[in-house]
């Protein structure tokens, strides 16, 4: 088993130029100052300038702050930076996206599309690292998260759950959420975002 936090592997994963691009033109298209967007998000102006400028990689704590201000999934957001999507994605295609310090990694396994409402995440989380999100990008989204490997501590909306290998964790995402690998292995789920 691959500890994600070993150097990536050779599969496609996003660029932090062209995510940095992405974001310049939402905040464009919103017609937003970065001042304006950092009151929205929570994040310093100055860090969402060197964001658009592609000079700092995005965490998942920032982007977690970022994409509710924008409506989005985060998976919804990196889908935005492709082109288009075809029917069948080889897992070799299959985009990667890793977080600054290497302690999260989610793989696009079905990515989001405008024609489709559902989407699958493929997720590791280090031993004992863990993230959090403050609110949901969007209010009321379905997930299914489905234990692969290891342990994981979830909470959603102040309901702690325990997870281990093989459990499903099902819920509408309207409030906060944290999630934490167990310090003994890293801890590997699907994600199914509807």
């Amino acid at each position: 088993m691959r500890n994600a936090a070993t150097i990536p592997d050779n599969s496609p994963s996003f660029t932090d130029a062209d995510l940095a691009q992405r974001l310049k033109e939402l905040r464009a298209e919103q017609n937003w100052s970065l001042d304006q967007l950092a009151e929205i998000s929570g994040i310093s102006r100055g860090t969402l300038f060197r964001l658009e400028k592609g000079e700092v990689s995005p965490t998942a704590h920032v982007l977690g702050k970022l994409c509710p201000a924008y409506g989005l999934t985060m998976s919804r957001l990196m889908a935005m930076v492709e082109t288009q999507f075809s029917a069948l994605i080889p897992r070799g295609e299959q985009k990667i996206w890793y977080d600054a310090d290497y302690s999260f990694k989610r793989k696009s396994v079905s990515p989001p599309s405008t024609n489709l409402s559902g989407e699958v995440i493929e997720c590791e989380l280090i031993a004992g690292a863990s993230i959090s999100y403050d609110k949901p990008p969007r209010r009321g989204l379905e997930h299914h998260l489905i234990m692969q490997a290891g342990q994981l501590q979830v909470t959603v909306d102040n309901a702690k759950y325990s997870l281990k290998t093989g459990d499903c964790l099902r819920y509408q995402l309207t409030g906060s959420s944290h999630f934490k690998a167990n310090s003994d292995a890293t801890a590997q789920y699907i994600l199914v975002i509807i």
